[in-house]
């Protein structure tokens, strides 16, 4: 065989071989690009999934704080003369003990009345929304400092006025205060 035959006989095989490693960079190119995506639609479910999931908790967890608050807040018969009774009767402390709580007021309304300040009744009030109607309130505040629960002793004073309260996700689940005078 002369020279130039075989030169060309290596030529053609090594011009073969970069073609091979050629495809084969771009078939692995192409596989890595195809795992990245896979990769990143798998991420994508778990990270909708793990939203759905915080969705969940936190639906629960704001429902377990509205009932926290009809149960600490909303009494429609509520007289000035009641409050040891009701405060003692739902069980109500200062968070995570058995203190007896300074202050606590009850509204003299239906849920779904009070629901309603959360949209078309309230308006916005810094952090928290207000009411834009008056209410019939029942202030509660403690008589003897240093009781425990369920030795807690309550003066009432009756009201009218505007609330001030904290709504989540259309809920009301904290009482901030009533407003004595009406604000801009």
């Amino acid at each position: 065989m002369d020279t130039q035959a075989i030169k060309a006989g290596s030529l053609h095989r090594h011009h073969c071989h970069c073609v091979r490693d050629s495809a084969a960079r771009t078939k692995q190119k192409l596989l890595l690009t195809i795992l990245h995506y896979i990769q990143k639609g798998i991420m994508r479910t778990q990270l909708a999934c793990l939203l759905l999931l915080s969705a969940t908790v936190l639906s629960q967890d704001v429902s377990s704080r509205y009932k926290k608050f009809i149960v600490q807040h909303i009494k429609g018969q509520m007289s000035a003369t009641r409050c040891d009774h009701e405060i003692r009767s739902r069980d109500i402390t200062k968070t995570n003990s058995n203190e007896c709580k300074e202050t606590n007021t009850f509204i003299q309304a239906s849920t779904n009345l009070v629901k309603t300040i959360c949209g078309r009744a309230g308006e916005p009030y810094g952090e928290m929304t207000k009411s834009l109607q008056p209410f019939s309130i029942v202030v509660c505040t403690l008589k003897n400092q240093q009781a425990r629960h369920p030795h807690c002793q309550y003066r009432g004073q009756a009201r009218t006025r505007r609330i001030a309260i904290k709504c989540e996700q259309g809920f009301p689940v904290h009482f901030e205060r009533d407003i004595i005078h009406f604000e801009n």
